[in-house]
């Protein structure tokens, strides 16, 4: 596991996933599913459906700017360069 997975499995409400850390946000009616992958050091968002169960990738310009700024909040506690969040994959 990676240093980058430990910091950000510090930070409240991310968990370590092994080579990745996530973290779920609700707001707006919206849910989200947030990973960071350490091997690609990249961010990936994901809309979770309103089953719970079923979460589907969304591109960046359709997260609410707020959220975005959260994790790049984050990322930078846990020392990764936040520019990562708005890596093109």
């Amino acid at each position: 596991m990676s240093d980058a997975i430990d910091a950000l499995a510090d930070r409240d409400g991310w968990q370590d996933e092994g080579f990745a850390a996530r973290v779920h946000y609700q707001g707006s009616g919206d849910r989200y599913s947030i990973e960071y992958y350490a091997p690609s050091d990249c961010v990936l968002y994901w809309r979770v459906k309103d089953d719970g169960e079923t979460a589907v990738p969304v591109g960046r310009g359709t997260v609410p700017e707020p959220l975005r700024a959260r994790i790049r909040e984050d990322l930078t506690a846990a020392g990764i360069d936040p520019e990562v969040e708005g890596r093109t994959l």
